[in-house]
């Protein structure tokens, strides 16, 4: 059995404190394969982790913050594909072998993250199949959640979609307080910006968010997941999977 580890048992390299779950996840003796090669960095908001159809070169494991999944169309047009927090990886494309990659990550909300070479990790994949089980269970559960995503971007209005998405940052970044702007709210939701403003504004009156220039603060939690469709529910349930 994985042996339980609390964040503040385990360190990067530099001594600097991991709170990342997937790399919590791993036991100690997997632990002592990754960590001489995790690197700490400070991810500001708006930085591009990764460019569509560009080389994947680094991994990345957040600590906090939020790393949006953005598909971008050979019009430029974008879309959310997804979101990742504390609770997942950014990059596995490049360890398991892909040269190119169709998503752009970009920092939403501002933290850190220990990060590591791509080619570092496909290594480790090769000696130990148990590491490369436990990523290969993160890479399913995120792709369901991406696909749920596409189907939801699809199927439903944006009053629920906005509302889904907003109760999935809070979960990532554990604040009221969400900076973000209508015109990245519209491409996360691959819709125009006055549709997002329509779809706030109806939120807004019935006292479930305050939204302000950069800004939104989620005043009623309960109120918000009821305006969701149930996307939310289902993603949060995949989500739930990585902890057993």
């Amino acid at each position: 059995m994985p042996e339980s580890v609390l964040p503040g048992e385990r360190t990067g390299p530099d001594g600097k404190s991991v709170a990342n779950k997937v790399l919590l996840s791993l036991t100690q003796r997997q632990f002592r394969m990754v960590r001489p090669q995790l690197r700490f960095q400070t991810l500001s908001q708006h930085d591009i982790l990764h460019e569509s159809q560009r080389k994947v070169g680094w991994i990345y494991f957040p600590n906090d913050g939020l790393v949006s999944l953005v598909i971008v169309m050979a019009n430029g047009k974008t879309a959310e594909a997804g979101v990742v927090g504390s609770e997942g990886v950014v990059g596995l494309e490049g360890a398991f072998g892909f040269k190119r990659s169709p998503i752009r990550e970009v920092v939403q909300v501002s933290g850190t993250a220990y990060r590591m070479p791509a080619d570092k990790l496909q290594r480790i994949f090769q000696s130990s199949p148990e590491i490369l089980l436990r990523f290969s269970r993160f890479t399913m559960i995120n792709r369901m959640q991406v696909s749920q995503t596409a189907a939801c971007n699809r199927l439903h209005e944006v009053e629920k979609r906005l509302a889904r998405w907003l109760l999935m940052t809070q979960d990532r970044v554990q604040s009221g307080l969400l900076p973000m702007t209508h015109d990245f709210l519209a491409t996360m939701l691959g819709t125009d910006r006055g549709s997002v403003t329509i779809a706030a504004g109806v939120l807004q009156r019935q006292k479930i968010i305050e939204y302000t220039r950069g800004s939104v603060r989620v005043l009623n939690r309960k109120a918000l997941e009821d305006c969701s469709c149930e996307c939310y529910r289902l993603i949060s349930e995949y989500n739930s999977e990585l902890t057993r």
